[in-house]
């Protein structure tokens, strides 16, 4: 019974290794899997990063207050623009009114704190917006950062435009779905949508290894 019993805990042993190293596989195949799809998501879209000055409620709000009136300014500059690369182009053009724009907006509320813009790589959380999941990953993005920009941050999907529909900015209406769903495959639009209380899961992305 000895034997028998050291046999069966060698091959218990062995059974959770296995299923270990096989967990440690899947992980690493869904972290591969997941950067691919930033990448192919980052090479279609571009994202809309505000940081505050600080956490205070009121450095808070006056985030709220420059997200509102640049994204005004902006919606109106990208309307019509049909790819990416307009929209790049379109957003470099107007970075000195999107720095104006924003410190008016401080201004109207007393505040003195300088803005800078401009387009760079920025590293996101995953982030949902409406029935859409976007994974975590380096995007492409137009940082706005107010003063010294350590604060709580604000961002959305700034091409196609997800963030300034109807001045919603929790809810995806039909014509910000419609606007992600042109520029992206149907299998990447699959990717990022959600079905009920899933987010995108890797086993979503089958796609990838074809």
């Amino acid at each position: 019974m000895k034997i028998k019993w050291n046999t069966w805990k060698r091959v218990g042993r062995g059974a959770l290794l296995g299923a270990a190293l096989a967990a440690i596989c899947l992980m690493g195949a869904a972290k591969y899997r997941q950067q691919e799809l930033v990448e192919h998501l980052s090479d279609k879209i571009i994202r809309f990063h505000v940081l505050a000055n600080s956490d205070s409620e009121r450095d808070q709000e006056l985030k709220l207050l420059v997200r509102d009136a640049v994204g005004a300014m902006m919606q109106q500059r990208l309307a019509g623009v049909t790819d990416k690369e307009e929209s790049r182009q379109v957003i470099l053009e107007s970075v000195d009114e999107i720095q104006r724009t924003a410190q008016e907006a401080l201004q109207q509320q007393g505040c003195e704190y300088p803005v800078t813009a401009g387009l760079c790589q920025v590293e996101f959380p995953e982030k949902t917006y409406g029935s859409f999941c976007f994974p975590a990953g380096e995007y492409e993005a137009l940082q706005l950062r107010i003063g010294q920009g350590k604060g709580q941050n604000w961002w959305c999907v700034m091409y196609p435009n997800m963030c300034f529909f109807n001045s919603i900015y929790k809810v995806v209406d039909e014509e910000a779905e419609r606007s992600l769903e042109q520029v992206l495959t149907k299998e990447e639009y699959q990717a990022v949508m959600e079905e009920g209380n899933y987010k995108v899961k890797f086993k979503w992305l089958s796609f990838l290894n074809q």
